[in-house]
């Protein structure tokens, strides 16, 4: 059978860690700098990556006999993954719901983008993190998501408070040091 009538499965290419799930009827709370780091992303993908890629598949595939021609089908497949993203990009900045921290007129409480100093009690080693949304998080560079477990647990929390939640590594208590909304 040609391969022209087959569909090829897109579900090889799902990566379920790539794409953070928002937790049922809740709002895709973003920082107003992670929503501009999505939309800086989408506009690269549209404008320029998209385009050249569009060029290099169209090159491939007038070269003739695209069933062996390795541009064509990875620039095909790239070109899928690419569109995927987009789609996924777009939904998200349509739903978000931005945040800016600096606004924040409750600055004795955590919220979400506060940037919270902890102390861990076991350990005695201190740890700062910004509460951010689920595009954004990133642990490497200190912001963790709204939904994880650390940030629920801070949540509402006031300087000096003990905050005891149930981590991956299991029960922690943790203090409350510093809030600032940056």
């Amino acid at each position: 059978m040609s391969k022209a009538f087959v569909k090829e499965s897109d579900a090889d290419d799902e990566d379920p860690e790539q794409i953070p799930a928002l937790p049922p009827g809740t709002k895709n709370y973003m920082t107003r700098a992670g929503w501009a780091r999505l939309k800086a992303e989408l506009d690269q993908l549209v404008r320029i990556d998209r385009p050249a890629l569009v060029q290099v598949v169209s090159w491939a595939a007038s070269n003739g006999d695209r069933s062996e021609n390795g541009d064509y089908i990875y620039g095909k497949k790239r070109l899928r993954e690419m569109d995927k993203r987009i789609r996924f990009l777009i939904k998200r900045l349509e739903t978000a719901t931005v945040v800016d921290p600096v606004e924040q007129e409750n600055v004795g409480q955590v919220f979400f983008g506060a940037t919270v100093t902890i102390s861990d009690a076991e350990s005695g080693i201190d740890e700062t993190w910004q509460i951010v949304g689920v595009d954004e998080a990133n642990a490497s560079e200190g912001r963790i998501s709204w939904i994880s477990p650390l940030a629920r647990a801070l949540l509402k929390a006031r300087e000096g408070d003990a905050v005891r939640f149930q981590s991956p590594a299991g029960l922690r208590e943790i203090e409350i040091l510093e809030i600032r909304y940056e």
